[in-house]
């Protein structure tokens, strides 16, 4: 049996999750079709921390593997399944659409055939983005909602804490009590930045102080004392 020349595709939505095991999984799956079908994978695009609502201009590995194949390279692409081409149904009829107009095969491991023209395949291919679709939807919203019940309980939940909140930033509240003592000495916003720099003081991320950073810091220290 020849052998056919195959590219894989992989794609993790989260920038954290790039050192997990997604792109193991996925390209575990995608050499063991390869083979036990005769396939030889020559090369493999990376998405890293790319949505899989993301459209085609968005897709950096994507448009890399497009213009592989379209460069004498192989003509066939291997995924794992079909919501690691894309989770919104759209963006996968889309993409799915621009590799056959290109005249390029598109396997799926998990669903080896669903990207057949037969009426039946179309339906299941678009129930099976229907359901990565819903689940995804759902996943959001759960998250959102205990977000919120969080956020209820237990004040700020997420992200970075503000400036001079953090219970070990000490010098952070040295700086915003010497912002606040400068404001009532009457200084602009400019002069305000220059005597921080001046002093040595540094924002958060070590860098020099600009107006808009002093304007923040003033107004969250007002609204955080009203």
């Amino acid at each position: 049996m020849k052998t056919v020349n195959a590219y894989g595709y992989l794609r993790v939505s989260g920038l954290g999750q790039v050192d997990g095991d997604g792109f193991t999984r996925q390209l575990a799956a995608i050499k063991r079709y390869a083979a036990a079908n005769g396939l030889n994978v020559t090369k493999v695009f990376r998405e890293e921390g790319v949505s899989g609502k993301t459209e085609l201009d968005g897709r950096v590995a994507l448009k890399a593997m497009l213009e592989a194949l379209a460069s004498n390279g192989a003509k066939t692409v291997i995924i794992e399944r079909l919501d690691r081409l894309a989770r919104d149904l759209m963006v996968q009829e889309n993409i799915i659409a621009d590799l056959r107009k290109r005249g390029f095969e598109l396997i799926s491991v998990a669903e080896p055939d669903l990207c057949s023209n037969d009426p039946s395949r179309v339906l299941m291919r678009q129930i099976f983005g229907s359901i990565a679709q819903y689940d995804r939807a759902m996943t959001v919203a759960k998250l959102r909602g205990a977000r919120e019940r969080m956020r209820i309980t237990k004040g700020r939940c997420e992200g970075r804490k503000p400036y001079g909140e953090h219970p070990e930033h000490q010098a952070e509240r040295e700086v915003i009590k010497r912002i606040r003592e400068l404001r009532q000495n009457g200084l602009p916003l400019l002069t305000i930045a220059k005597v921080l720099n001046d002093e040595g003081r540094r924002s958060r991320s070590g860098k020099t102080w600009h107006p808009t950073q002093v304007s923040r810091v003033i107004t969250r220290a007002a609204a955080v004392s009203a």
